[in-house]
């Protein structure tokens, strides 16, 4: 082995290899700044590593067979008084595998540290955990990630999961390369968060979810009034760790502080988190937590656009009466007044146009603003996507539905809006597998079996499906399934199966309360009466039923004469009652509010 070394030292080997290797780490310091900036693949940088270290064997044994001399490169010559090829054929093969040896344990040190450097441009914020020794706190931590993802998802350069997607994760044991891999995303934020009076503590650790390994964290030890600088700071770091190009107009917006009074953020953080569809009263606290911001800061834009969403949302779902619909309108402008740039304004004056007025075109444009500033913002795609549809833009609304669904995986809203564009156009099979995606995530979900049911019902006449589902439901217990709900599936079940009697004791035993929150079910529940009676030929039953189910509807009607629906539901309720004129003029009147041509979804319901 001596011979070996004084041999490598001779033909200069030991000189090119050192050459070799600090011109080699100059090349890859190179190749991962400027590759990134880019926007090259991942394995851009890999390649040329690998290429790099094949080379190195190769550089040795060429410095090893030739020199460079004053009259060119010539091969080298032997050692004097070395009279022994064999010896020299083994030198050679001993540097080979040297060479080897070296490139295999550079490669094994630089390839995963290279693949770490670049991340795609994805991330999932994890929820927060809260330290805090108040549990009447709780709800800050939830806060801090909320604000944190809607900063980044105003960068249009990064894809952000939305926020429903993470929250099934809190207290899961699930790792960081699960979620990722689930979630579609390069990169996971965890943090914690500790609030003692007006002080806060905020720790937070960005990891690559393809290893596992820690990028960088942060801690933050800030007055209550320095929560925002710490979320504008956050989404920096983090866009400039993922390489994510922020233009100006991001920038500003991740920048700007919502409020600088404390305890109205606090009061619009609490508002935010019982924001839940499908509870009145959540929704009803929500609005008088907003109310509540508002009084502590008039001039607060965001949460005059929130609280305009959730007037408008009750509007549409619960409570369709102009004084809602026109301060979900007041609320919208008076944001935009105090903030005309900011996208959460427009994307209220848009549900405020759509829920309230119906006015497709006027809301899309809000819309369309709306989605230049929240890129990442899933509910806008879906917002886009359901104005499209009825406007008879199917493929558009699909492509923006399936966006929608990508940025928000864990939610069945979006693909539930999914399964209704593939039903409308006749696409079964998309609808059979789109409503099964959903029904993965929330087996237990009413909504989705009664979509299954319903599909498979008007696809083959099966109502094997809805039976099957009802089962399952009916094992659930009492708390996870609405009473009401359940009980308006089996009457209509019943009503399906020619199983009149079953359905008239269901539908009378069905307490009033149960169904109050929903516009139009009471009044169904009397419809139904009526027309089982009716069946059952019990004429005298029949006709005080529908008397009340007509006068409920009038009600309706009166409180809210802008609602078709309210129209078509009191022109059925008239046309069992034997009024046949007035029916037809109720059924006209809901379908000149809703034309087929001014609406492709909704229309073709209000004919039937």
């Amino acid at each position: 082995m001596s011979g070996f070394f004084e041999e490598i030292k001779r033909r200069k080997v030991y000189r090119v290899a050192v050459a070799y290797v600090v011109v080699a780490g100059g090349i890859i310091q190179l190749a991962s700044a400027t590759f990134p900036a880019w926007e090259l693949p991942n394995w851009s940088l890999r390649l040329v590593i690998v290429l790099l270290l094949i080379g190195f064997p190769i550089v040795l044994i060429l410095a090893w067979a030739f020199d460079v001399t004053p009259e060119g490169i010539q091969r080298t010559p032997r050692a004097e008084g070395s009279t022994r090829p064999r010896h020299t054929r083994r030198n050679m093969a001993l540097l080979c595998v040297v060479g080897l040896i070296i490139s295999a344990a550079a490669g094994f040190f630089l390839l995963p540290r290279a693949s770490a450097k670049k991340l795609d441009k994805s991330i999932a914020v994890l929820p927060f955990e809260s330290f805090s020794q108040d549990k009447d706190n709780a709800f800050f931590a939830d806060g801090i990630q909320d604000d944190i993802l809607t900063n980044l998802a105003k960068i249009g350069d990064l894809k952000v999961i939305s926020r429903t997607s993470v929250m099934p994760y809190r207290g899961k044991g699930s790792s960081v390369r699960e979620i990722g891999k689930a979630l579609g995303v390069s990169a996971v934020l965890e943090g914690t968060v500790r609030k003692d009076g007006n002080r806060i503590r905020v720790n937070v650790q960005l990891i690559n979810a393809g290893n596992d390994e820690h990028i960088w964290a942060e801690d933050y030890d800030r007055d209550l009034t320095d929560v925002f600088a710490i979320q504008t700071d956050l989404a920096q770091k983090i866009a400039s760790e993922l390489r994510a190009k922020l233009s100006p107009s991001e920038k500003a917006q991740i920048a700007r502080k919502p409020t600088e009074n404390g305890e109205a953020y606090l009061a619009f953080v609490q508002a935010r988190n019982l924001f839940m569809p499908e509870d009145l009263e959540k929704l009803k606290q929500a609005a008088q937590l907003y109310e509540r911001a508002l009084q502590l800061d008039p001039d607060f834009a965001l949460a005059l656009a929130s609280h305009s969403q959730v007037e408008s949302w009750i509007f549409h779902t619960y409570d369709p009466v102009p004084a809602r619909r026109e301060k979900a309108r007041a609320l919208a402008e008076r944001a935009l007044q105090k903030q005309p740039d900011l996208p959460e304004a427009h994307l209220a004056r848009g549900f405020a146009y759509y829920y309230g007025e119906q006015n497709f075109e006027a809301a899309l444009r809000e819309f369309e603003v709306a989605q230049k500033g929240l890129p990442n913002e899933s509910g806008v795609y879906l917002a886009i996507g359901a104005i499209q549809r009825r406007q008879g833009r199917w493929a558009e609304s699909t492509a923006n539905l399936e966006k929608a669904a990508t940025l928000n995986p864990n939610a069945t809203w979006p693909l539930q809006n999914l399964f209704f564009n593939y039903e409308m156009t006749r696409a079964f099979e998309a609808a059979n597998r789109t409503i099964d995606r959903a029904l993965a995530l929330d087996p237990k979900a009413f909504s989705l079996w009664e979509l299954k049911a319903r599909h498979a019902l008007a696809e083959k006449g099966d109502l094997s499906v809805a039976l099957n589902g009802l089962e399952r439901l009916k094992q659930l217990p009492a708390e996870a399934v609405n009473a009401g709900k359940l009980a308006d599936a089996q009457i209509r079940l019943l009503l399906l199966q020619r199983r009149y009697e079953e359905a008239l004791q269901m539908a009378e035993a069905l307490r009033d309360e149960s169904l109050a929150d929903f516009p139009g079910a009471v009044t169904g529940k009397y419809q139904t009466i009526g027309f089982l009676r009716q069946r059952l030929g019990d004429e005298a039953g029949a006709r005080k039923a529908l008397l009340q189910a007509r006068e409920l509807a009038e009600a309706q009607v009166q409180a809210a004469p802008d609602d078709p629906n309210r129209h078509a539901q009191l022109a059925q309720i008239l046309g069992l009652s034997g009024e046949k004129e007035a029916a037809r003029a109720e059924a006209k009147r809901a379908m000149d509010l809703l034309p087929e041509s001014r609406d492709a979804f909704g229309g073709p319901d209000i004919t039937l």
